[in-house]
């Protein structure tokens, strides 16, 4: 059994921060990152530099003024359903 986790950072634009701080504390090497709403313009922060297996949704991404990170991989709809099948454990943080 795998203990990989698939988090969700999908809050506010103003509480994104706080979460990226939540999850400096909970990410492990084998974790999962998906950026979704106005936590897309957190693309480019620093805290998510070090981090592997982080994803933006295509539909999300336009919002950005700049490209998409070489670190994040975009993915359609039907990929993200795709992804939070291959994990046991999601969480979600608002």
């Amino acid at each position: 059994m795998s203990d990989k986790t698939l988090y969700l950072i999908q809050s506010s634009f103003i509480h994104t921060d706080h979460i990226l701080n939540q999850l400096d504390q909970l990410y492990g090497s084998h974790d999962h990152v998906v950026l979704m709403g106005d936590a897309v313009l957190f693309a480019t922060d620093q805290r998510l530099t070090n981090k592997q297996n982080l994803y933006l949704l295509e539909n999300d991404a336009e919002i950005l003024s700049e490209s998409i990170p070489e670190n994040f991989k975009s993915i359609s709809y039907p990929q993200f359903a795709q992804l939070v099948l291959d994990f046991n454990r999601c969480i979600s943080l608002k």
